[in-house]
């Protein structure tokens, strides 16, 4: 990808954004220092949450940006009924994501905020997942050997549970592993024109 001389940084931490972003042959460097503490009023209408997080993780990035850089960063939430999953606090807690998600649908959101020294671009993208009935045992088993405690909603789509699990997606694949790769892509090559 032509890039008109950016260079683009990456702001985050998950392994999972950074192989998507690696995977798209985008060329990048990763720097996560941010002073922004991540918290949001009650009040906040759940499907703008994640563009909040991930807008305020860029505002918050720990310098000035050079002429030739872009920023990227991102949030992702898992919303089930009207409860947000974010990262499992401990196994309970991850045990306790995984039975309410047993069953029932429930969305995806992933927000990325693109950013220069000049303007800035925030965008969402959803995706709706089907979970089968998920056993006490399956759940046991994932949790245990898979230990996701770094992944909202306490699973990853691209692991055990999803190939065993997951009946069905509308919407984008990469998005619920959290980077909606082809939206990103599509924004970014505006951001750049």
């Amino acid at each position: 990808m032509d890039l008109h001389g950016k260079k683009i940084i990456l702001a985050s931490n998950s392994p999972r954004r950074r192989e998507l972003l690696a995977a798209m042959d985008i060329g990048f460097t990763v720097d996560t220092g941010t002073s922004f503490v991540e918290s949001y009023s009650p009040d906040t209408p759940h499907a703008e949450v994640p563009g909040l997080m991930s807008r305020g993780k860029s505002l918050g990035f720990h310098r000035p940006l050079a002429p030739d850089e872009i920023l990227v960063t991102s949030d992702t939430m898992v919303l089930c009924g009207t409860e947000i999953l974010g990262k499992p606090a401990d196994r309970a807690d991850a045990v306790r994501m995984l039975k309410l998600l047993s069953g029932r649908p429930h969305q995806v959101i992933t927000a990325v905020t693109i950013r220069d020294n000049q303007k800035e671009k925030t965008f969402s993208v959803t995706s709706n997942v089907f979970f089968k009935e998920l056993s006490d045992s399956e759940i046991d088993y994932y949790i245990d050997k898979y230990q996701p405690f770094d992944k909202a909603g306490a699973y990853g789509i691209q692991e055990w549970i999803g190939y065993i699990g997951i009946t069905g997606i509308e919407g984008s694949f990469y998005n619920v592993m959290g980077f909606p790769a082809q939206r990103f892509y599509e924004e970014l090559l505006q951001f750049i024109s």
